[in-house]
C-alpha cells in the first residue's frame, strides 16, 4: 500500500471541514470523494460500490511519507533546575515487563545524537544503569550488573557527590501482593549497590526536555517535535530528582512525604486522580514547589496499581495513594500527529450518509489493485467519515453507525499473533493486503484484541490512525466474509436499494451529545455488532425508547463491553476487559477504567445485561458456516403475523447470504428472562442447526464442561424476537452478526429482506407499534 490516510473528523454537518492525512511512498496521489454503498466484493452478491461525489476535492496532492512513533512516555519541559551535573539523586520505583528487551530510559535528560545529559535507565544487561555523557564523546555508564525480574517492584536510585563519587542503588521491594511474586530467595540475588568515581560531568544543558520511559533520540520538525527512542515497557512510580546527593536514608523519606531544599521536582502520578476518574489524562504533577509539570504521550495505562498497593481497594478513586503508578508500553499509540495533507469542506446540500476520500497514487510493485472495478495500476486506500444531516431537515430513519466498535477493533493483529487462529474460526486465516502491511508497521497500532509486547491487554484503542481493516472491500481473517465496519455496508446497501431515505449518526455523537441526537426519528437502527456502549449511550438508548421510540437491532454481540472515551481526546476509548469472554484480562486491581472511574468489564456485570435494552444477549459465537431461522410458536401466532407477511409458515428464513452462507452465524444472541428480557416479548423465530464449531460463551457457564457446542447445547442459537415499548414503541432484534449478509440475496427479493422490510415498514407508520399481550 504506497498511500494511506486517517481523517480528524469521523461525523460532520454539511458545511463543516474534514482534515486528512495522507501518506504516501509515490510522487503524487490522486484524492476525491465518494459515497461508500457495498464493501463486498464477492461475485455472489451485488459487488463492489462507491459512487463519486462532486465536492472541492478531486485533484492531484504531491506524495509525502509521513513517519509514526509509537510508544508512551512523559515530557517535562526543559528548566535551569534539570541541568544538574556534579551533584544529584534520581530515584523512582519501577516494576519493568520486559528488563530484557535492550536499552530503555526510566527517567533521563539525555541526547543521543550528541551522547549528551545524565539519566537512569535499564541497559542492554537488563540491569539498571546511570548514564553521564559530556556531549564531546566522553560517556560515563555504570551498570547496577544484575538483571531485573520481570512483573517485581524495585526501588532504584543513583546519585554524585561532591567528592567526585558515583553511588547506584537497585534494590526489590516486594509485598503479599504488589507484584509478581511474594516471597523468593532468588529476590536477593537481584540486589545490587555500587560505587565508583566519577569520570564524566553531564552536559545536562543539552536542549532537551527530561523523559521518563524514554529518552530523547533526535529534535524534528515533524509535528511530534521530539523523538523518543529507548521506550520503556514496564510501571513507574515516585520518580524524583534532587540537587544534592542523598543517603539511602534520605531518598527513603522522600517518597512519600518528598522536600527540603535538595528536591529539584516529585512527580506523583495519582494527583490527577479524582472521584470521577483521572480526568486530566495527558497532565503529570509535580508536587514540589517548582512545579515542573509534565505532559505524557500515547495514552500509557493509568489506574494502575502501585508499588504499594495493598490488594484490598479493587477502585482507584478510593485509595489513590496505591495507584500511584503509570504503566508504559513501547507500542502505545493514540495520535500518529501527521500533517494535513487536505480539507474538505462539506457541501451544504450533501446528503447525510457514509462517505470516504479515495486516496489512488500510482503502483510500479506489481500489485494489482485492491478491489474489481479500481484501475489495477493504482494502489487505492479509502478514509471514511459521516455526514449527519442539516438540524430540521431529518429524515424518519436513523442508522446508529457502531464507530466505538470499530476503534476496539482497529487493526488487529489477532491472526499474526495468535497461534490458536485456526482451530478458532475451524479454517485457515486468509490475510489480506491491509494486514502484511500492519505486520511489518507495528507503530500503526493496536486494537483491544491484542496484547502489548510485553504482554499485558491493550486499554486503548484511537481512532487518529490510518485504520486499515475499516475499509470498504476488506475480508476480515475472523468472518467467511466481512466484519464490522464492513459489514455493516450490506444493510446501508440494502437500505439505499429499497428506496428508504436515511441519516447517519454514530454512537459518538450519541455520547456526546445525549438522547437529542435521536429525537428527531422515528426508527433507529443499529449496525451488526455495536459491541462497545459507554454509560451515556446506554442511558440515550434508553430513554428514547421509553417515550415511544422504535429500535431495529440488526445484528449481536451488542453492548457488551464497558467503554468511556478520554475527556482529553474524545478519538480514544478505554475498555477493562474480564469477567466475560475476553482476548486478555485485566490486571488485578485495574478493572475500572482510568477515564472515569467507573467498574469496566461487561455491561453485563454492571446490572445492565442486553436483555435489558433489546430483549437478547450474547450466548454463543462460532466462525464456520452460518445457519438459518425457523418460525416457533409464538411465530406461528397473530402475535407474529404482522413481521412475517409474505413468508410461508415452515420456510426457512435466511438459509443463503454473502456471510458464511446463512442469515444466522459468527455470534448469536438469545432471549434471556433472568436477564432481563421484558415479559412482553415474543420468540418470532429461532436459529437451527449449529455446527459443533459454534460454542456457548464462557460467561452462560460456571464450569468448563462437554455438551457446549452447536448440535448439543439448546442456547446455541439466534431469537429473532419483538417487544413494545411505552409511548407505542418497540423493539425488533435479529440476534445474529451475519443476518445482514442475506438481505441481497436474489436481487433483494428474499424472506430475510422480506422481514426486514416489514418490521421498518411497521415502524416507520403513524400507529403505535404492535401490542403483544
Amino acid at each position: 500500500m504506497k498511500v494511506i490516510g486517517y481523517s480528524r473528523q469521523l461525523s460532520v454537518r454539511p458545511g463543516s471541514d474534514v482534515d486528512f492525512f495522507v501518506s504516501c511512498d509515490a510522487e503524487s496521489y490522486h484524492a476525491d470523494i465518494v459515497r461508500l454503498v457495498h464493501g463486498d466484493t464477492n461475485p455472489e452478491g451485488p459487488g463492489f460500490k462507491v459512487t463519486p461525489v462532486r465536492t472541492g476535492i478531486d485533484s492531484d496532492f504531491p506524495g509525502q511519507v509521513q513517519r509514526t512513533y509509537a510508544g508512551s512516555h512523559v515530557l517535562v519541559e526543559d528548566h535551569p533546575l534539570l541541568r544538574v551535573a556534579t551533584s544529584f539523586t534520581l530515584q523512582a520505583y519501577i516494576a519493568p515487563t520486559t528488563p530484557r528487551k535492550g536499552v530503555q530510559g526510566l527517567v533521563t535528560k539525555w541526547r543521543e545524537g550528541r551522547q549528551a545529559g545524565y539519566g537512569l535507565f535499564i541497559g542492554a544487561d537488563g540491569a539498571v544503569q546511570l548514564w553521564l555523557g559530556d556531549g564531546s564523546g566522553a560517556v560515563q555508564k555504570v551498570t547496577a550488573g544484575k538483571p531485573l525480574l520481570e512483573g517485581t517492584w524495585y526501588f532504584v536510585s543513583a546519585s554524585v557527590d561532591t567528592a567526585g563519587a558515583l553511588h547506584l542503588r537497585q534494590e526489590p521491594y516486594v509485598t503479599p501482593t504488589n507484584g509478581r511474586f511474594t516471597i523468593a530467595s532468588s529476590l536477593a540475588s537481584t540486589t545490587a549497590v555500587v560505587t565508583e568515581p566519577v569520570r564524566v560531568i553531564p552536559a545536562s544543558d543539552n536542549g532537551v526536555p527530561l523523559v521518563m520511559a524514554g529518552y530523547v533520540e533526535a529534535l524534528t520538525d515533524e509535528p511530534i517535535g521530539v523523538v523518543v527512542g529507548g521506550h520503556y515497557n514496564g510501571k513507574l512510580d515516585r520518580p524524583r530528582l534532587h540537587r544534592g546527593a542523598l543517603t539511602p536514608e534520605q531518598t527513603a523519606t522522600q517518597v512519600e512525604a518528598p522536600g527540603g531544599r535538595t528536591l529539584v521536582a516529585a512527580w506523583n502520578f495519582q494527583e490527577e486522580i479524582t472521584s470521577d476518574g483521572i480526568r486530566q489524562t495527558r497532565h503529570i504533577s509535580d508536587v514540589s514547589p517548582h512545579r515542573l509539570d509534565g505532559h505524557a504521550l500515547n495514552v500509557p495505562t493509568r489506574a494502575a496499581t502501585g508499588y504499594n498497593w495493598q490488594g484490598r481497594e479493587q477502585n482507584f478513586v478510593h485509595a489513590p495513594e496505591q495507584y500511584g503508578a503509570i504503566h508504559f508500553h513501547d507500542d502505545d499509540l493514540d495520535d500518529v500527529r501527521w500533517r494535513v495533507s487536505f480539507t474538505l469542506r462539506v457541501p451544504d446540500e450533501l446528503p447525510s450518509g457514509l462517505y470516504a476520500a479515495r486516496l489512488r497514487a500510482d503502483d510500479d510493485t506489481g500489485a494489482t489493485g485492491q478491489n474489481p472495478g479500481e484501475d489495477p495500476e493504482l494502489d487505492t486506500d479509502y478514509v471514511p467519515f459521516y455526514v449527519r444531516p442539516r438540524p430540521g431537515r431529518e429524515n424518519k430513519i436513523c442508522f446508529l453507525a457502531p464507530t466505538a466498535s470499530y476503534i476496539a477493533y482497529a487493526n488487529d493483529h489477532v491472526t499474526l499473533w495468535t497461534p490458536i487462529a485456526q482451530l478458532f474460526i475451524a479454517r485457515v486465516p486468509v490475510l489480506q493486503q491491509q494486514n502484511i502491511v500492519l505486520s511489518a508497521h507495528r507503530e500503526l497500532g493496536l486494537s483491544t484484541y491484542d496484547i502489548h509486547s510485553d504482554g499485558s491487554g491493550v486499554a486503548y484503542s484511537t481512532r487518529l490512525r490510518p485504520i486499515l481493516n475499516m475499509r470498504p472491500g476488506f475480508r476480515h481473517w475472523l468472518s467467511p466474509s466481512l466484519w464490522q465496519f464492513n459489514a455493516d455496508l450490506y444493510l446501508i446497501d440494502w437500505l439505499i436499494e429499497k428506496g428508504y431515505d436515511f441519516d447517519v449518526v454514530t454512537d459518538q455523537d450519541l455520547h456526546h451529545e445525549g438522547r437529542e441526537v435521536l429525537d428527531p426519528y422515528r426508527v433507529v437502527i443499529t449496525g451488526s455488532h455495536p459491541e462497545y456502549s459507554s454509560e451515556q449511550m446506554l442511558d440515550a438508548l434508553h430513554s428514547y425508547l421509553d417515550t415511544g421510540g422504535r429500535l431495529m437491532y440488526m445484528g449481536a454481540n451488542g453492548f457488551y463491553w464497558v467503554i468511556n472515551f478520554d475527556p482529553e481526546n474524545q478519538n480514544v476509548i478505554e475498555v477493562r476487559k474480564g469477567h466475560g469472554s475476553q482476548a486478555w484480562r485485566a490486571r488485578a486491581g485495574e478493572y475500572h477504567l482510568s477515564f472515569t472511574g467507573e467498574y469496566g468489564t461487561i455491561w453485563r456485570f454492571r446490572g445492565r445485561a442486553p436483555q435489558r435494552l433489546v430483549g437478547v444477549g450474547w450466548a454463543s459465537e462460532g466462525f464456520d458456516v452460518s445457519s438459518y431461522y425457523l418460525r416457533t410458536p409464538d411465530g406461528r401466532t397473530g402475535l407474529a403475523s404482522w413481521m412475517l407477511e409474505g413468508i410461508e409458515p415452515n420456510e426457512r428464513i435466511g438459509d443463503f447470504g454473502l456471510v458464511g452462507d446463512g442469515a444466522a452465524g459468527l455470534e448469536l444472541d438469545i432471549y434471556d428472562a433472568s436477564l432481563g428480557t421484558p415479559p412482553e416479548t415474543i420468540i418470532a423465530a429461532t436459529s437451527q442447526d449449529h455446527t459443533d464449531v459454534v460454542l456457548e460463551v464462557l460467561e452462560e457457564q460456571y464450569f468448563p464442561v462437554p455438551g457446549t457446542n452447536g448440535s448439543q447445547n439448546p442456547k446455541v442459537r439466534a431469537d429473532i424476537v419483538y417487544f413494545p415499548t411505552p409511548e407505542g414503541g418497540g423493539v425488533w432484534s435479529a440476534s445474529s452478526i451475519a443476518y445482514c449478509g442475506s438481505l441481497s440475496y436474489n436481487n433483494y427479493d428474499n424472506n430475510v429482506s422480506r422481514l426486514t422490510a416489514n418490521v421498518l415498514n411497521r415502524f416507520l407508520s403513524e400507529g403505535p407499534a404492535p401490542l403483544t399481550m
